[in-house]
């Protein structure tokens, strides 16, 4: 079963945050590994706190870490169990959470939509 990465933003002006006069290249990036994780067949949701607070509200892990402070967010989720807090991951780590087959050919990594995950549907990291 496939498994859904779910991304709990800080407030930002629009859904991304790739938005207004000045974006930061962080989340510019991060913008582009999500959409890059979409094309490989991974349902990804991302939600904003300035926009969707009642999905905060909803999930009772991200209220939970809430409890410690803002620098929480973002907070990556896969299914139910938080994975990350407070950083924006690598598209490769985005890669292994998600269970899509991370390759290295050449010394240059390359990313493949294979399928691979142990039993708690988190990423063997390319060992299987």
């Amino acid at each position: 079963m496939p498994v859904t990465i779910r991304v709990f933003d800080p407030a930002m002006c629009c859904s991304s945050g790739v938005c207004g006069p000045s974006v930061d290249p962080e989340l510019a990036r991060f913008a582009a590994d999500v959409d890059w994780l979409q094309k490989q067949g991974i349902k990804v949701e991302r939600f904003n706190l300035a926009q969707q607070p009642a999905a905060f509200a909803a999930a009772e892990a991200v209220k939970a870490a809430l409890q410690r402070g803002m620098e929480v967010l973002p907070l990556v989720m896969v299914d139910d169990r938080v994975a990350i807090e407070g950083a924006y991951p690598s598209r490769e780590t985005l890669a292994a959470l998600a269970g899509v087959l991370v390759m290295k050919t050449d010394g240059a990594t390359s990313l493949g939509s294979t399928c691979c995950r142990s039993s708690s549907n988190v990423a063997t990291k390319g060992r299987c």
